[in-house]
């Protein structure tokens, strides 16, 4: 069985690796040396730019930052020079378009007390019009403005916006949550016709950081952090770019419900599913709908009830979370009071299996009919991953040798490859072995479109996470909840940090 073709200019992969070792790569204990002020000169657009993008976002208008030509002179050609950095204290005049153009999202919130000093930093590299703090500057008004501004004025004629427009690269200092944040903004510019949409990297400053591991740019904030952002700024001016798959999930409920959903979901009016698939039973008359993202997995079950937990643990509880460690020592104290790990004598500890409550169906790549799927009955939580890791750099689906893969018609796993891997968690010792790598998951199939029909019984609700997002979901006995979840046809650029 061969995995869906792939064509073009990004043929890069980054292969799966102990997170030991990834932990270790990201800690920037090695390197070449990198010059401050070269680097400065690869990173900063001139002034004047870097000025007109700060107006447009500022005033919300991609002609706020027009004004700002007069700053070049008379025309805006590539012989024409203009000060970068005035007022930075380096007076360098630049004749053409930094060699890369960067700009860098900060969750200046994330990575404990190394936030507010990264952004510090950055602004130093890079000029503090090129670095924007999320909690300021949201990623669509960089998009909608900022951008907007410099493809305003190269349809004026300006040399150097263009070349900085089609140059562009983006970093994102932040965990899963925030890349992704920034990741579907950028979407946004495809869907638009607004190309090319710039590639992105990471400087890991959340708990997990799968996304970040997975492309090459380590697992944890490193500990010689001030060159290592250097080496991480450069890494990313000269690194190839990979494709990463993108993720709809649609999920429709009875009206009425009340639900939480996380910020990645939105509430929608349209929601049509797959009539490819005979829907069984009755459907309400009414139904509320939300759609959203991803781009690492999509979990429900146990794992996400735990996730929940901790979510708002921590939102009740700020002063508990100081950093990734911290946070990840509350998440294992926390895992163990939910009954994944002991299930109550009141409890038939058959009752907890998610085949009390689910059926799921998937299509398998390149075959249009839906097919199900039987849930085991032992399984308690069900995850459909894209990327190698989950939970903290850990490989749940395994390295799996090529007669195993033929014999279950499975294909080797890509973050891009148009195949969601989905298995199966029985309870907390099971999910403890595979966390630690002693064996894998429970394999139960690799799907290019999966539906997951989930009606009460036993249960009142059900808890569901994506990209480490949590909410709980309310069942009814008599309808039920549809998730679908299909490959988005634009797939995300990365840059490698290899």
């Amino acid at each position: 069985m061969d995995p869906p073709s792939q064509a073009g200019e990004y043929p890069t992969r980054i292969a799966a690796r102990s997170s030991v070792i990834d932990s270790f790569r990201g800690c920037g204990l090695s390197g070449m040396r990198i010059d401050k002020d070269e680097l400065k000169r690869k990173l900063l657009m001139p002034r004047y730019l870097r000025f007109a993008m700060r107006d447009s976002i500022r005033f919300k208008d991609p002609s706020a930052g027009e004004t700002r030509l007069q700053e070049r002179g008379n025309g805006g050609g590539a012989a024409e020079t203009s000060v970068a950095g005035a007022g930075d204290g380096d007076g360098e005049e630049v004749k053409q378009p930094p060699e890369s153009p960067m700009v860098v999202f900060i969750n200046s919130r994330s990575g404990g007390r190394h936030g507010p000093m990264l952004k510090e930093r950055l602004q130093q590299l890079m000029g503090e019009e090129q670095v924007f703090d999320l909690s300021d500057v949201k990623p669509h008004e960089f998009v909608r403005y900022g951008l907007g501004c410099l493809e305003m004025l190269a349809r004026l004629g300006d040399f150097c916006a263009k070349e900085c427009r089609e140059k562009m690269r983006v970093m994102v200092a932040g965990g899963d949550g925030t890349v992704g944040w920034v990741l579907g903004c950028l979407g946004e510019l495809h869907k638009q016709g607004r190309e090319p949409v710039p590639p992105v990297g990471v400087v890991p400053l959340g708990t997990g950081n799968d996304l970040s591991r997975s492309f090459g740019w380590g697992g944890s904030f490193p500990f010689a952090w001030k060159s290592a952002i250097k080496r991480s700024l450069y890494r990313a001016t000269t690194g190839p770019v990979c494709r990463l798959d993108s993720w709809h999930v649609l999920l429709s409920m009875p009206a009425g419900e009340v639900v939480d959903p996380p910020h990645s979901l939105k509430h929608t009016e349209e929601c049509t599913l797959d009539e490819g698939l005979e829907i069984e039973g009755e459907l309400p008359e009414k139904k509320t709908c939300y759609e959203g993202v991803f781009y690492n997995y999509f979990s429900i079950g146990m794992d996400a009830q735990v996730a929940y937990g901790f979510h708002h643990l921590r939102n009740e509880k700020p002063y508990l979370a100081q950093g990734p460690i911290s946070n990840k020592l509350i998440y294992s104290g926390y895992s163990c009071g939910q009954g994944w790990f002991f299930t109550p004598c009141t409890s038939d500890p058959s009752l907890r299996g998610l085949k009390n409550i689910l059926r799921m169906h998937v299509k398998k790549v390149n075959c249009s009919e839906w097919e199900q799927i039987p849930v085991p009955s032992s399984v308690r939580a069900i995850v459909a991953l894209n990327l190698h890791n989950y939970g903290s750099g850990r490989h749940p689906w395994g390295n799996l040798k090529p007669e195993y893969l033929e014999k279950k018609g499975f294909v080797e796993a890509h973050a891009d490859d148009g195949l969601l891997e989905i298995f199966g968690l029985k309870q907390g010792w099971h999910a403890s072995f595979v966390m630690v790598e002693l064996i894998s998951a429970k394999h139960i199939a690799q799907a290019a479109a999966i539906r997951l029909e989930v009606r009460g019984g036993e249960w009142k609700d059900v808890y569901m996470q994506m990209d480490g997002e949590p909410w709980k979901q309310p069942l009814k006995q008599e309808f039920s909840t549809f998730v679908e979840i299909k490959r988005v046809p634009f797939q995300s650029l990365m840059i490698s940090g290899e």
